[in-house]
């Protein structure tokens, strides 16, 4: 005798975000950070993204008619070779405690896949290091790496992990002024710049963005509109632009959105008119000398990029501290832009 097919215990299904805000909400309670801020999120970037609604998948129990699991894609614009594509960045992972496990993780990324297929062009993430043997399962390549750049200003702190404690204020104070002035010398050598500071980005950016050259890079649009939404109507930071600019004409020429976090000047993103061929040393020399002047103990920045990329950050002695895996899936395998190369920053992740 044959046994009867037993039901499904899970079953995914699409959310729309207007719709499903409570129940999302419910979900990420207690499992994504605070409550008033993932509200916050909520609205900001489910709600108010002008580059459309973020795919939503929801889980259902079957057996208790109730949803214990959502995931999400927020959605994003990427460039290659002046055609723009349809990408989403995969975000906001809850699953309920008692029904966490690989299958329902697994059933919302496919969800997921399956909503992409038809909707964009490339799936995105930066996934724990942990999780890479289940994005490798789901057909996701991991063509790159996230990396993170340090460069100490203060050094008194990071010495007194190193050297005797009684010691490190005198050399931490040594090693300042002997950097500055290197730093200083540099600055002087190069062509004379200005940089001010501005707390909402305007429409100078477009001008840098639309003249710079793009290479054969995939990489996100960073127009004045994009960094609007992203990093001005943001509720969960905030952050400021240090605009580089020509002394002679006050032509601007780079762009940095940074955030200060104790003491570190976090850079989430950048750009300059000379493109993807790099962000020039003497542009990042503003920035190291703007945040010295801030009293920033150190400046962070993360980048998945090309060597012509990173050239402009070590000669500012900017040096490696971690990384972390970038993964994608493309829709369509055998699109041309799969093989491309990537140019991605921490603003590109959904916060």
């Amino acid at each position: 005798m044959n046994a009867m097919p037993t039901a499904p215990q899970y079953l995914v299904e699409a959310g729309l975000p207007a719709r499903d805000r409570d129940t999302v909400l419910g979900l990420w309670r207690g499992n994504l950070g605070q409550d008033a801020r993932m509200t916050a999120k909520y609205e900001w970037f489910y709600l108010r993204c002008p580059h459309g609604e973020p795919l939503m998948q929801l889980l259902l129990d079957a057996p208790g008619q109730a949803h214990v699991g959502t995931a999400s894609a927020g959605r994003r614009r990427l460039e290659w070779r002046g055609r723009e594509l349809r990408a989403g960045v995969l975000v906001d992972l809850a699953v309920l405690p008692q029904h966490r496990s690989l299958g329902p993780a697994l059933m919302l990324q496919q969800g997921l896949i399956a909503a992409a297929g038809e909707a964009l062009d490339v799936l995105y993430g930066f996934p724990n290091p942990k999780a890479a043997p289940v994005f490798k399962r789901l057909g996701y390549a991991q063509p790159a790496q996230l990396v993170r750049y340090a460069r100490v200003l203060r050094h008194a702190g990071y010495l007194r992990e190193r050297v005797p404690r009684w010691l490190a204020p005198a050399a931490g104070w040594l090693a300042d002024r002997v950097v500055a002035c290197r730093d200083a010398w540099t600055r002087l050598r190069s062509p004379h710049l200005r940089s001010a500071w501005a707390d909402q980005a305007d429409a100078r950016i477009d001008a840098v963005w639309s003249g710079s050259p793009k290479g054969d890079d995939v990489i996100a649009i960073r127009d004045v509109g994009h960094l609007r939404w992203r990093f001005d109507e943001s509720p969960l930071a905030t952050t400021r632009y240090l605009l580089v600019k020509r002394a002679h004409d006050r032509a601007l020429q780079a762009w940095f959105a940074v955030q200060r976090i104790d003491g570190t000047l976090h850079v989430r993103d950048f750009w300059s008119v000379d493109g993807t061929d790099g962000m020039a040393a003497m542009h990042v020399g503003e920035l190291v000398h703007a945040a010295r002047k801030a009293g920033c103990s150190a400046v962070s920045v993360e980048m998945c990029a090309s060597d012509a990329q990173r050239r402009g950050w070590h000669a500012l002695h900017f040096v490696e501290r971690s990384r972390r895996p970038v993964f994608l899936r493309w829709s369509s395998p055998q699109d041309a832009a799969a093989s491309a190369p990537l140019f991605l920053t921490s603003a590109d992740e959904d916060e």
